[in-house]
């Protein structure tokens, strides 16, 4: 991953606009277009017994990724008759202790749904968690690297997740539905955003993309978990 200032900086002040904080250029990583950041980041997440939940339908290259890094893939749907708005009880039924990230796309791909601010807003409750269990799974999962057992999350109410949202589509939105980044909802839970310019600016050819990291908290910083996503 670049990470040389100047375009760090230009494409920090660019995602900043429509996001409730301020992005800094030490909130992103440039990568050789979305398809690095996805097979990074599932690199960075694999580890010995982990899962990671997807949408179905979604992209392949993400389940592709994922068997190869050994890290198992389940699969929560996608309601074609609301949409294809998220299944989230089907949802809350996969996550277990060894669940290390969910993934959105949004704009959906294949089936090009946006999904609403309202029904972005329900994650606000299904990862409503105690922030001390959200910092033992992230710090378990990310920073050992795979070579120590799960910590057990006793105590959650709900399972803290990294949330990975693809938003390589981002604001192509052709309907009555507003696109919403979901890093407006990185101050309940720590979002890593994959974006690139070859789709909404058409230019293909030009592989340069990026993760954006929103963690107001600093819950990722704090506990070292950021060095593993640098390293």
């Amino acid at each position: 991953m670049v990470r040389e200032l100047g375009r760090l900086r230009s494409i920090a002040e660019y995602l900043s606009h429509d996001h409730p904080y301020d992005t800094s250029p030490e909130d992103v990583f440039v990568t050789v277009g979305a398809r690095q950041a996805i097979d990074f980041l599932i690199t960075v997440l694999a580890r010995r017994g982990a899962n990671k939940l997807l949408p179905r339908p979604g992209y392949p290259l993400y389940e592709a990724w994922a068997v190869f890094s050994h890290l198992e893939a389940r699969h929560f749907d996608l309601l074609p008759e609301k949409a294809w708005e998220v299944d989230l009880n089907g949802l809350e039924a996969l996550a277990d202790d060894k669940t290390v990230a969910m993934l959105l796309i949004n704009p959906g791909n294949p089936c090009g749904n946006v999904y609403t601010h309202e029904h972005s807003n329900i994650y606000r409750r299904w990862l409503n968690i105690t922030s001390s269990c959200l910092v033992m799974h992230l710090s378990s999962v990310l920073f050992d690297f795979g070579f120590s057992e799960f910590i057990r999350l006793q105590r959650a109410k709900k399972l803290g997740i990294l949330i990975i949202s693809d938003e390589a589509y981002g604001y192509l939105a052709f309907g009555s539905t507003p696109f919403v980044p979901m890093a407006r909802f990185g101050s309940i839970v720590p979002v890593l955003t994959i974006g690139s310019i070859s789709k909404r600016w058409m230019v293909p050819g030009w592989r340069h993309g990026w993760t954006l990291m929103s963690d107001p908290n600093g819950v990722l910083q704090k506990h070292e978990v950021l060095l593993s996503i640098v390293h």
